[in-house]
């Protein structure tokens, strides 16, 4: 736990400007505007899930028991006339905005000490500029982009939806990298 003493400095001033960052991909930039599209008929469908009971969970449809009922004829024609999709239902209310940004930074908090880790154990103190920005941005890319693809092999995500978010973990990568190069301990 020394690398918490040495490196807290940079581990919150990178998790300071991720933050920073991502609030300004998500609220001044429109590049994330288009992401989800609107259901057809959205009043009707919300109110057929609640007539359902629909509750908060993870949903995939079709959905088989098992791999053997998933190549069954039936399974089969269900998800050739599909719809076939991945569905996230929240509890219900209004959005907690709140909760989220919280939860983001605590992520970044812990994103960065993950970072601090794997660089104390990988870099001396006084290391170049460039060493320290190298790994720490590759660490930090991989954690913060390195899962996002597996979201357009698996549950269909657009290929476009999952560049911008790689794209996001790229410049989330470089605020970190840079926070750690410049605020690195001395030799």
């Amino acid at each position: 736990m020394e690398f918490l003493v040495a490196l807290w400095l940079p581990i919150l001033v990178a998790a300071v400007l991720v933050f920073i960052v991502s609030s300004v991909i998500h609220m001044a930039v429109p590049i994330h505007k288009n992401d989800y599209k609107k259901l057809a008929d959205e009043d009707g469908v919300l109110e057929a899930m609640r007539e359902k009971g629909v509750q908060p969970g993870e949903y995939m449809f079709p959905n088989a028991g098992s791999m053997k009922e998933c190549g069954s004829p039936e399974m089969i024609a269900k998800f050739e006339q599909g719809p076939v999709g991945f569905m996230t239902v929240l509890t219900p209310g209004p959005m907690n905005m709140g909760k989220f940004l919280s939860q983001w930074f605590v992520f970044t908090i812990v994103m960065s000490v993950f970072v601090a880790y794997t660089a104390s154990f990988s870099l001396p103190d006084g290391a170049a500029y460039m060493d320290v920005f190298r790994l720490t941005g590759t660490v930090a890319f991989l954690g913060y982009a390195g899962c996002v693809a597996t979201n357009s092999i698996w549950k269909g995500v657009s290929w476009m939806v999952t560049a911008k978010f790689l794209f996001d973990g790229l410049l989330y990568a470089l605020a970190t990298a840079g926070a750690f190069a410049w605020l690195w301990p001395e030799a």
